[in-house]
């Protein structure tokens, strides 16, 4: 079945979507209720909000699709502020002549990701309009963060340690080989990552700032955090991890990995003499295996790469439109 105008006319059939389609996949006690809103139980710690918007193309790629990146978005989102990530909402504009079979697969991938990120999606709505078969995802993401806790870029100190969870570029290059439709061993990164800080975070580190790393790739985040922070940050060649398929395939295309999007890694920031027991960690988990140690804040401004020859030059974020829809 295709979706149709009287899909989102609030009558009979959208009744039948919900019920049918949404309420069987995202199924809690909250949501079940059915209501105009969420009534949420009290929370201990701070609440932390954040929203995002999905409109990848295409809607399937390898390691993923649009129903797993909205949820690994919006709670990496919330990892990133040092909150453990609680409850979603998920909102869909719906393109006529979308099959309602694409659209359960969608649905079922958020589902199952979102029991792996341990949250629940407690409230939603679905708009229907006219299209080619498109579908787009608007998210809403609540958090709750331990009093006392203040991650954030201004929190950065000269001296600390920049650690990469782990390879740049895979979602942004697996999005582009697939519209180009070559052939490639690429996967994309999307995952959730709330797991992974919360390891950092149990074990009592002194973490500053956390970063997901996204849009603009490497260059374009490490360049936002010195803005933010009124500090500069150097990165080394050597040691930002890049795989080689990314390699290959930004010389072929003339790319640069440290602009490359990315939807399951993170720049996290913390006192140098804990890098080590950090980096332990992360490699323990099986979303950081890769990690590394790759630069250290300074004092002064912008963003500077040591080259593999030991020279130093600034980097500079994504200009230009760069690749559009990958997330």
């Amino acid at each position: 079945m295709k979706i149709e105008l009287r899909h989102g006319s609030g009558g009979e059939e959208t009744g039948r979507l919900i019920h049918e389609l949404f309420e069987k996949y995202f199924t809690n006690p909250i949501l079940d209720r059915m209501e105009d809103g969420a009534v949420l139980p009290v929370m201990k710690g701070h609440p932390v909000l954040t929203s995002d918007s999905f409109v990848v193309e295409p809607l399937f790629f390898s390691g993923g699709d649009i129903g797993k990146l909205s949820i690994c978005g919006t709670v990496n989102d919330l990892a990133s502020m040092g909150a453990r990530p609680l409850y979603l909402t998920a909102s869909f504009i719906l393109e006529t002549g979308l099959e309602t079979e694409t659209l359960e697969k969608v649905v079922s991938s958020m589902a199952e990701t979102a029991r792996e990120a341990g949250v629940s999606i407690v409230a939603g709505d679905t708009k229907v309009i006219e299209g080619k078969g498109g579908l787009y995802i608007n998210t809403a993401g609540i958090g709750e963060r331990a009093p006392g806790l203040a991650i954030s870029a201004s929190a950065m100190e000269e001296g600390d340690a920049v650690i990469l969870t782990g390879t740049m570029g895979d979602h942004h290059g697996t999005i582009l080989t697939a519209r180009l439709h070559m052939k490639s061993s690429l996967k994309s990164d999307c995952a959730p990552l709330n797991g992974l800080v919360e390891s950092l975070l149990k074990e009592g580190l002194t973490i500053h700032t956390i970063r997901d790393i996204t849009r603009g790739g490497l260059a374009t985040v490490a360049g936002e955090l010195a803005e933010a922070s009124g500090k500069a940050m150097e990165l080394m060649e050597d040691e930002i991890p890049v795989s080689e398929e990314i390699r290959q395939l930004s010389g072929i295309l003339g790319l640069d990995p440290l602009t490359m999007g990315n939807e399951g890694k993170m720049m996290i920031i913390l006192p140098e003499k804990e890098a080590d027991r950090a980096l332990a960690i992360l490699r323990s988990h099986p979303y950081g295996r890769q990690a590394s140690l790759a630069g250290r804040i300074t004092k002064g401004e912008g963003v500077h790469l040591i080259t593999a020859y030991g020279g130093k030059r600034k980097l500079l974020p994504l200009r230009g439109e760069g690749l559009p829809r990958i997330c």
